[in-house]
């Protein structure tokens, strides 16, 4: 395999990853915002260190390796700002979500056809408050209804969601 092959390959798992890599950084920091960032640096380091992996080994997680080595340097960085992580708790973590992330993919794959179940005012709940990341109070002045009715709609909505997600894996097995 060429080098142009290579690269092609690797843009492509690069690519197909990023949702998943990007769930990995927010579940570390907690924040859209410094997820993005890192999620930035992060496609950066992969880049620059394509010589080093192995095309016949598992993508996903040589790139969490990095993807943690990243999060980490993150932590120190900011550690002046009210961090929601230290560094040994975020190390934890993400071993945690790394064996985690096969899960990932199964729940995702349940959640689409219960997304679809949905009435279309709370598929827009859900669309707004966690596709396009509205604040509850934004909701709720858009939709002309009170905070705490738009929380218990997103309640209901998530409880909903889980119980399909729950038998929808339950049959699959």
């Amino acid at each position: 395999m060429g080098q142009a092959d290579n690269n092609e390959q690797f843009v492509q798992q690069l690519t197909e990853n990023q949702n998943r890599l990007y769930g990995y950084v927010y579940s570390l920091l907690g924040d859209h915002s410094r997820a993005e960032d890192v999620l930035q640096e992060t496609n950066l380091v992969l880049w620059r260190k394509i010589a080093e992996y192995d095309q016949t080994r598992p993508f996903l997680p040589w790139a969490f390796a990095i993807v943690r080595f990243q999060v980490l340097a993150q932590l120190r960085d900011k550690q002046r700002d009210r961090m929601l992580l230290n560094s040994s708790l975020a190390e934890m973590l993400s071993d945690e979500a790394a064996s985690q992330s096969e899960q990932i993919d199964a729940i995702r794959e349940a959640l689409r056809p219960c997304l679809g179940l949905l009435t279309s005012s709370n598929r827009e709940l859900i669309e707004e408050r966690y596709f396009r990341t509205k604040s509850v109070a934004e909701m709720s002045q858009n939709a002309n209804r009170s905070v705490s009715s738009i929380k218990v709609a997103l309640l209901r909505i998530r409880r909903q969601l889980a119980d399909c997600v729950q038998k929808r894996m339950a049959a699959e097995g």
